[in-house]
Formats: structure tokens, C-alpha cells, sequence
């Protein structure tokens, strides 16, 4: 890793910092961002997400996709956790902290909503930003890409009847634009990039090297996007987190237990699994990292702009970015541990 990009935690912490500063100075500048939208999918934020995956699907190598089945057991956790334990601990969570340990600072009527928009979120896994954070522990291109094509997959069946399940709400306005349209551009569109950027640089002269190199010159992008991300997101909140500085403090906290909770599940039983880091990294990442286009479009089609739960998916927004580079930092140190459980393995193998 570069010196850059050893600091990246510091960077990114900048970033938070200069977007909130800057959310204040030119506030008219980040409403008219915050406007170029469709579908509650902000079209340059967008962009700037494509610029980060795109890389990792340059890597992508379809060839090697059918050996995927020779490693189950990463799958069979990520859809474990995402589906059959995430969700419900996210709404535990909420209760334990909204209806106990903060009753006395909340009114009841506000910590509903805040529950709500816990459980919104809870059973949103990531469809974006788990290629970054795979990228960033180099994770298995390939693999990653089939873990959140499943999801998808089962998020377009599952997420409705999870949330009535959870919420009591019979009727949720699933908001099928916002869905789709985040697939496409956030999968579909740099899928089709990369493997066409791909095909071009294994038919030239260079072969398989080609195809690193570009990816290492395209890194420094991938960085920048990510940065340049953190600065709008926390622009565009900027005013709401000066304005209720303690109530954010109070939904991040159970988003952060539940973060480092199923991160933490997830990444022992791909350790107990055997399960090789290159796969076990991103089947971990992508149940604690949240849809959160998603959640917030649902939240604010049944609860409203200023509700509590629209407040809470956004300030799943705002946790997210930090929370995830402290689990890169903690994937990448742990790495020798699988390398090492690896090596011991293929060493009995042979014996």
C-alpha cells in the first residue's frame, strides 16, 4: 500500500470535515448536487461510485466465475447473516437502545420512528460499496461479484416482507425505481465497462500484465471517488448533523454494535469455515455495509422527509464510511492469520 493510502482513515476523516464546513459555506452549491437526482438515486453521487467499482470489474475475470461453486461456504454465510440474522438484530438493537437506554431522552413517538429506520436499513445489505471495501483487502473480484448479484437477487423478493414482517406495516411502497436503477448503475453498467475495458487489454500485447497495470494506474481514481463521496454525502447532511448533534449520536449508536456485531460473526465463521481471506474479507463486508438508497427511499415514501426514520437511514450514511475503512484496517492486519491457517492446510495436504 501506498504512504496515501496507508492514511486513508486520516483522509477520509478530512473529508467529513471539509463536507460539513463546506455544506455550511456554500450551502447553495450542495442543494443544487442534491438535486440532480432520479428516483431518490443522487446521479453524481452516483458517478463517483461508478469511478470506485469499476477497477474491481476490470478484474473480473469470467472465465474463473464457473470455480466459484468450489467455494460455498463464503456464500452460504454472507446470505446466513444478511438474511436469517441481520435484520433481526438490527431491530433488536433499536428496541434495546430506543425503548431502554435512551426512553429518557427521546419522546416515545420519536424512538419509533428512529426503530424504523434502523429496520429499513437492517435488511438493506450493500449493493455499491462492497467493491471498494473488496478492492481495498483484495478481495476475489469474481467471487464478490456473485455474492452481490445473490443479494440482489433475494433483495427484490425478500426486503419488502422482511420490513412488513418487522415494521407490522402490511403495505410497503417497495420503490422498484430506486431498486433497479441502483443495480443497473451500480453493477450493470460497470460490469459491462470492465469486461468490454477487459477484453480490449488481453487482446493487445501485454495479456494478464495489462490488465494489472491498468488496474493499479485506475486505483488512485477509485481513491478520489471514494473521498470525493465522503465530502458530498456529508455536505449535503451537514446542516442536520449541527442541528441535532445528539440524536445522531443516539442512532449510531446500535448502527455501530450492529456493525462491528455481524462483521465480527461473519469473518469467525468464515475463520471456523476455512474459508480463504480473499473470500471471507467480502463475505463479511457486505452484511455490514447497508443499501442505504434504498432504506432512505422507503423510509421517506412511508414516514416522510422529516421524519425520524428518514433521519436514521441518513445517518446510516454518515457511519458508514468510517466504519467500513476501520474494518479494512482490521481485514488487512488480520490477514497473516487466514495465510497462515492456509499454508498449515495445503502442509497436512500433502503430508
Amino acid at each position: 500500500m501506498s504512504t496515501f493510502e496507508r492514511y486513508l482513515t486520516l483522509w477520509v476523516a478530512l473529508c467529513i470535515v471539509a463536507g460539513i464546513g463546506l455544506g455550511q459555506a456554500v450551502p447553495g452549491l450542495f442543494e443544487g448536487l442534491s438535486t440532480i437526482e432520479y428516483a431518490k438515486v443522487n446521479l453524481v453521487v452516483a458517478v463517483l461510485i461508478w469511478a470506485m467499482v469499476y477497477p474491481m470489474m476490470v478484474a473480473v475475470d469470467f472465465a474463473s466465475l464457473s470455480h466459484v461453486a468450489e467455494q460455498p461456504r463464503g456464500l452460504m454465510i454472507t446470505l446466513a447473516v444478511n438474511w436469517l440474522i441481520k435484520p433481526f438484530t438490527m431491530a433488536a438493537l433499536g428496541v434495546l437502545f430506543f425503548q431502554q437506554v435512551f426512553t429518557g431522552f427521546i419522546p416515545a413517538a420519536d424512538a419509533e420512528s428512529y426503530i424504523a429506520g434502523l429496520i429499513l436499513l437492517g435488511a438493506a445489505p450493500c449493493t455499491a460499496m462492497v467493491f471498494v471495501w473488496s478492492q481495498l483487502v483484495r478481495g476475489d473480484a469474481n467471487y464478490t461479484l456473485v455474492q452481490v448479484s445473490v443479494n440482489d437477487v433475494i433483495m427484490v423478493f425478500a426486503y419488502a416482507p422482511i420490513v412488513a414482517l418487522l415494521l407490522g406495516v402490511t403495505q410497503i411502497p417497495v420503490p422498484w425505481e430506486t431498486l433497479l436503477l441502483s443495480v443497473v448503475l451500480y453493477v450493470v453498467v460497470p460490469l459491462a465497462a470492465g469486461v468490454l475495458t477487459r477484453r480490449r487489454l488481453l487482446a493487445g500485447d501485454g495479456g494478464a500484465h495489462a490488465v494489472e497495470r491498468f488496474t493499479a494506474r485506475l486505483k488512485p481514481v477509485s481513491i478520489i471517488g471514494l473521498l470525493a463521496t465522503v465530502v458530498l454525502l456529508f455536505g449535503f447532511q451537514g446542516s442536520v448533523i449541527l442541528a441535532q448533534p445528539l440524536v445522531i449520536a443516539m442512532i449510531a449508536v446500535p448502527l455501530l454494535v450492529q456493525s462491528y456485531g455481524i462483521f465480527g460473526l461473519a469473518y469467525a465463521a468464515a475463520w471456523g469455515l476455512r474459508v480463504p481471506f480473499r473470500v471471507a474479507a467480502p463475505c463479511a463486508m457486505i452484511g455490514t455495509s447497508n443499501f442505504f438508497e434504498l432504506a432512505v427511499a422507503v423510509a421517506i415514501s412511508l414516514f416522510g422527509l422529516n421524519s425520524g426514520a428518514a433521519l436514521a437511514t441518513v445517518v446510516g450514511v454518515l457511519v458508514e464510511v468510517p466504519v467500513m475503512l476501520s474494518l479494512v484496517a482490521f481485514a488487512n492486519r488480520t490477514r497473516p492469520l487466514f495465510d497462515h491457517r492456509a499454508i498449515e492446510s495445503v502442509k497436512a495436504t500433502v503430508e
